[in-house]
């Protein structure tokens, strides 16, 4: 797995999943909220942010994490493996309250500059809304990848640290192995 994209609802956990992945994989990682907003949550333009996520698609290796549905099918096709946190809205709402909490008017380490964290009804909606509206689209999308992409779906903490935990012992043994084939 060298290009991993990371889905799922606000307050998932995705940013702080795919750090740990990138630390596990020792692969770039590429928050999409970090890159889309500009300093004041202003947008970019629908044609500025389709050619930036080309750009960042095209790199040989990443782990991105992040939804914003219109560059989404592009996204997927590109990755070798796509990973749905499909965590519970309770769970997620309450993150987000922790966050908002903890971050309130202050810049969260995975945010653009200039975007202080703050409360956000219309956030806050879409988490709740995200199994009923936004996750059957998700799911159609990766019911349509190609037999050489792997998609997991993880739909608690305890996965979640299972998937984490296992990618890492994968990845020493991978070294050990290697490691004990080269002194042959």
């Amino acid at each position: 797995m060298k290009r991993i994209l990371v889905i799922g609802s606000g307050g998932a956990g995705k940013s702080t999943f795919a750090k740990e992945l990138g630390a596990i994989l020792d692969l770039p990682v590429i928050h999409l909220d970090q890159v889309y907003w500009k300093p004041g949550w202003e947008k970019p333009s629908k044609e500025e942010w389709a050619a930036t996520v080309e750009k960042l698609i095209a790199q040989h290796e990443w782990i991105m994490d992040g939804n914003f549905g219109g560059t989404l099918p592009q996204r997927i096709k590109r990755a070798d493996a796509i990973i749905l946190l499909d965590i519970s809205r309770w769970v997620c709402l309450w993150r987000v309250g922790k966050r908002i909490a903890k971050y309130r008017g202050r810049q969260r380490p995975d945010m653009t500059p200039g975007c202080q964290e703050r409360f956000d009804l219309e956030f806050i909606r879409w988490i709740w809304n995200y199994p009923r509206r936004s996750k059957p689209a998700k799911l159609a999308l990766l019911s349509a990848t190609g037999p050489d992409q792997r998609v997991v779906i993880l739909g608690s903490s305890r996965e979640v640290r299972h998937f984490l935990d296992d990618t890492r012992r994968e990845r020493e043994l991978g070294e050990l192995s290697r490691s004990l084939v080269s002194k042959s």
